[in-house]
């Protein structure tokens, strides 16, 4: 009787320490559980880009197979919008960070579509372990770097408490898009330019490098000014706009800051000018909202629209089949990036399962270490030390018979 309790005491002694060797992760009836939490617009006016980065995510989970090793892989979809902003809500993004931190078992956070969001979460997440955070869609460039004049001072270093970066993204920063959009600008014949934003992270971010840009490129800015994103009656500022007769107006946002609404108001104004913004706005809930008024909308991309992804990359097109006949709908341009993001993550798992240190530390070392990866992009990356990832491609898009059409690479 003394043997067999000093054999099972060693059995549950050993079950104590394996788990504790894992970070803490809970078991279950099938085995121990690693969870991926997805916190993105799944309502309000970005829910279009949101859903699709979710719902790519969980196509890739899927592709991957439920197990690694032994581990059972589960992938949480969170909404971190609220009906009551009808997009990204401070509150709620501060929550599913909170509560990701909070199960042990969750190893891995992708998200978020907007940069305002990110800011809030990564030194949540940075305290914790710390998690890595690998977003599909964050652009802003001070999440990851230091760009004088253009990033707070304090930046980015205030984003991580611990010193060490926990946070990724698989998209070309805005320091790169902004100004893409104002050489495009330079191109088109813009010699005088009217900018808005949307006064949020992202929005100012990058309308103040196409700022900068253009006056170095010589276009006129006739003026810049944050745009009031809860109003519904945009005719003052669009009479304001109209009166000084810009060549081109610029928008820094996304679709839930009512680009619709402020190019209905510059076309009922009798603006004639070029409209042009960034890839916050190539949704489809931009197109609804702006109707007839989104025609001959100039965009900018930080990387490459559905259609062209299937020409130039196999597996892309298998993602876009595959996303297609599961979900019934086409997905929104940054699909494509949210399974890409979720395929690091999910081989930085499976490389700290083979090495036995399922830890959130080793996720986070495994994502930081992806160098010459070969995803659905049609090309082979790397991140840098900050996080950032090697593509820098540029896309020039336009709005055309109500559809986004691609025009070519951008320079």
């Amino acid at each position: 009787m003394k043997l067999k309790f000093l054999i099972v005491l060693a059995l549950l002694i050993g079950a104590v320490v394996l788990v504790t060797a894992c970070g803490g992760i809970g078991g279950t009836a099938g085995g121990q559980t690693i969870k991926i939490i997805s916190s993105t617009p799944l309502t309000g006016g970005d829910s279009a880009d949101g859903i699709s980065m979710a719902n790519s995510a969980k196509l890739a989970v899927e592709a991957h197979g439920p197990k690694s090793g032994n581990y059972t892989l589960v992938i949480e979809t969170w909404d971190d919008a609220s009906a009551a902003r009808g997009a990204w809500d401070p509150d709620v993004e501060t929550s599913n960070a909170n509560k990701a931190v909070a199960d042990q078992s969750v190893l891995a956070y992708l998200g978020t579509y907007n940069s305002g969001a990110a800011k809030l979460s990564i030194p949540i997440l940075n305290q914790a372990g710390p998690m890595v955070m690998v977003s599909g869609a964050n652009t802003y460039a001070g999440l990851t770097k230091k760009l004088p004049g253009l990033t707070d001072a304090d930046e980015p270093e205030k984003y991580y408490p611990t010193g060490v970066r926990n946070y990724a993204r698989v998209v070309a920063p805005d320091d790169v898009q902004g100004a893409v959009g104002a050489r495009w600008a330079k191109e088109r014949g813009v010699k005088t330019v009217y900018i808005l934003d949307d006064q949020q992270l992202y929005g100012k971010g990058i309308a103040d490098v196409y700022e900068k840009t253009a006056k170095d490129l010589g276009i006129q800015v006739l003026g810049h000014e944050g745009a009031d994103t809860k109003a519904t009656d945009y005719s003052a500022l669009a009479t304001k706009i109209v009166n000084l007769n810009p060549d081109a107006v610029y928008y820094g946002a996304v679709a839930s800051s009512h680009p619709g609404l402020i190019w209905k108001a510059l076309r009922s104004a009798g603006y004639k000018g070029q409209l042009s913004g960034p890839d916050g706005m190539l949704s489809d809930n931009f197109l609804k909202e702006a109707g007839p008024d989104a025609e001959g909308t100039f965009l900018t991309f930080a990387g490459l629209p559905v259609d062209k992804l299937d020409e130039v990359s196999p597996a892309g097109k298998a993602w876009h089949e595959a996303y297609v006949k599961k979900f019934g709908q086409e997905p929104g341009v940054y699909g494509a990036y949210g399974y890409e993001a979720a395929l690091v993550v999910l081989k930085a798992i499976d490389n700290c399962v083979a090495k036995n240190t399922v830890t959130r530390k080793c996720v986070r070392d495994e994502v930081f270490n992806t160098k010459d990866f070969t995803g659905i992009l049609g090309t082979t990356w790397s991140f840098d030390a900050n996080g950032d990832t090697t593509v820098a491609t540029m896309t020039k898009n336009v709005v055309e018979n109500g559809k986004f059409k691609y025009l070519g690479l951008a320079q």
